[in-house]
């Protein structure tokens, strides 16, 4: 294997992101977007409160304690999200547990109640709705029947094994010592206050199993800093390929120190490829794989910007180039620069149905392989998840691309 003449060297460690060092205006926004997000949150609480307990009439004191309960399980998510910022004891761990499985059952209950409220409507118009506390009492049961067995399997999928995606990637001027090379690609695992080393062993497995020539971590390996999940992503350096094991970083490192992530990864023996590439050979016919930082990277740390152009920076012509990126649109970032194939994640394939169909607002793909920018580009579902654990519609998955000549 022969190296780029591009490299850049990593910062000094740092755990973390210190508060005095992120801009004062994305903090004030940062602020008011939460405090938007926590009225707008707990005023659709007091929505699915007056559905599910005030309408059925449940009587006291089981109309008081539900209303209690509700509003106990709506302050726990903010407490939630505090204690995975802090040592995690017992009692941080008990609250984050708390905050994200009610965070998931409330994703799941607000388009419940709502499609509820749409059949009723429409039932109403049509004059043949039965009475009104026996209607509210059945709609009531009616959601919950179908939102408790929908939270156990969506439980189910995101803490199983992830699937294998197998594909076939026509390639142009890829040599034939390279055809059928196989890329196996882990994105978005999310080691953190819910998923540990024994899920990450159980992807390592997974992955060593399909015994890849080339591995791709494509970002959102972790949530929590260094100091904390050292040990925890330990079972990374387990993985094998003979024509290397290749990491970028994603948004949610830069939430706990892209930097000292980078450092820790490359410790453990993986290639991190700062907007730098690799030319990978085998028998005479080369391949170039390259790696940007995340694309929102340089908002937190300036000398992480996105650059896919300083990554190709001296790409030999004529050689196929792959690139990792975290997010989809990096592809409009890559586009004329003669990239063959973009592996990418972020997106979790929008993790809990319904909320897949909001992704399209930020991102120009979902999931599967689309042409973005004239860029072709393979979006991962990711093989963990992010907040609440579950998984509904999209599954975790691992990614097996082929490479073949065109």
């Amino acid at each position: 294997m022969s190296q780029a003449s591009q490299r850049m060297e990593h910062e000094p460690q740092q755990d973390g992101v210190p508060l005095s060092q992120i801009p004062i205006g994305l903090v004030i926004r940062g602020l008011v977007a939460m405090l938007f997000a926590v009225s707008l949150v707990g005023a659709l609480h007091g929505y699915i409160g007056l559905r599910l307990l005030s309408e059925p009439n449940l009587g006291q004191p089981w109309t008081a304690i539900g209303w209690t309960a509700l509003w106990l399980l709506f302050f726990s998510i903010p407490l939630g999200f505090i204690a995975s910022r802090r040592r995690p004891t017992l009692l941080n761990q008990v609250l984050y547990w708390t905050s994200m499985l009610w965070l998931g059952t409330f994703g799941l209950l607000l388009p419940s109640v709502l499609v509820a409220d749409l059949v009723v409507g429409l039932w109403n118009l049509l004059g043949s709705a039965p009475e009104a506390l026996a209607l509210a009492r059945g709609k009531a049961v009616a959601i919950l029947a179908v939102v408790l067995p929908a939270l156990a399997f969506a439980f189910l999928t995101a803490r199983g094994r992830a699937r294998i995606e197998r594909l076939k990637i026509p390639v142009k001027k890829l040599g034939s010592g390279l055809h059928g090379v196989r890329v196996v690609q882990i994105s978005d695992i999310h080691i953190g206050p819910t998923l540990d080393r024994h899920f990450l062993r159980r992807v390592v497995e997974q992955v060593n199993a399909l015994q890849p020539d080339i591995i791709a971590v494509t970002g959102d390996l972790v949530d929590g800093s260094v100091r904390t999940l050292r040990e925890e992503v330990k079972p990374l350096s387990e993985l094998r390929a003979p024509l290397g094991v290749y990491y970028v970083t994603g948004n949610h490192e830069y939430y706990h120190g892209g930097a000292a992530w980078a450092a820790e990864v490359s410790g453990l023996g993986l290639t991190v490829l700062h907007n730098e590439h690799r030319v990978v050979e085998r028998s005479e016919a080369r391949l170039v794989v390259a790696g940007v930082t995340d694309h929102e990277g340089g908002r937190m740390d300036p000398a992480h910007a996105c650059r896919p152009d300083l990554a190709l920076a001296g790409a030999p012509e004529g050689v196929p180039r792959v690139l990792l990126a975290h997010q989809p649109r990096t592809a409009f970032l890559a586009k004329n620069l003669g990239v063959d194939l973009q592996l990418s994640g972020h997106t979790h394939g929008g993790q809990l149905f319904p909320f897949m169909f909001f992704v399209k607002l930020q991102q120009p793909v979902i999931r599967g392989l689309a042409h973005i920018a004239g860029v072709r580009v393979y979006t991962s579902r990711g093989t963990g998840y992010w907040g609440p654990p579950l998984r509904l519609g999209p599954a975790p998955e691992i990614t097996e691309l082929t490479l073949v000549a065109e």
